[in-house]
């Protein structure tokens, strides 16, 4: 179940942000900053509370086998430590076990995982967590990139830096010919 935010609460906790850093959030340019800052914070967070399995719930039965890849799913989520955005992109790769899901349920997935705090290592094993869960595959491989702003714009403040966090499940542990198919699948180059 989502959780509801309640904006005035939210409206009233950023005018004293604002106060709180020497800001007067009755000038005309912070006047409606509070309400926006609540209405953002209902969208960024609109996966609290839900379950990311419940992107997976349509699955077909199909006879495949084979390695599917979906690869450059864009998100966009905040870190828990700093709560300011990490970004980044989300490649999936699966071996059905007769079940499949619509592709575009995997975007959803990442979307559900992304729409809360979050750190990019949890992320990547609600993921794969997600797919073993629903669809009993063969194996599941999960990749994510993340630029982090807690660590380009703040910090150290090491702009084009990234990180990638990699989880490894079923077959994808033990052959090591199909991870790299996968590598293969998911290169820019």
């Amino acid at each position: 179940m989502a959780v509801e935010l309640k904006h005035e609460l939210l409206e009233e906790n950023i005018k004293s942000i604002l106060k709180l850093i020497g800001e007067d959030p009755s000038r005309e340019g912070l006047l409606d900053t509070p309400k926006r800052v609540a209405k953002m914070y209902k969208e960024v967070f609109a996966g609290v509370g839900i379950n990311p399995e419940t992107a997976l719930t349509t699955t077909f039965a199909e006879d495949y086998d084979g390695l599917v890849v979906v690869k450059d799913i864009e998100y966009y989520t905040f870190c828990e430590h700093h709560l300011i955005p990490f970004f980044g992109k989300a490649h999936i790769g699966y071996i059905p076990n007769g079940r499949v899901v619509g592709l575009s349920k995997f975007a959803r997935l990442v979307e559900l995982a992304s729409k809360r705090p979050q750190v990019q290592e949890r992320m990547t094993q609600q993921i794969a967590d997600a797919v073993m869960n629903v669809l009993n595959p063969q194996g599941v491989i999960v990749s994510i990139e993340g630029q982090h702003l807690c660590m380009c714009a703040r910090g150290v403040k090491k702009s084009g830096s990234s990180t990638v966090t990699t989880i490894k499940k079923g077959v994808f542990q033990e052959s090591v010919p199909l991870a790299e198919e996968f590598y293969r699948a998911i290169s820019k180059d």
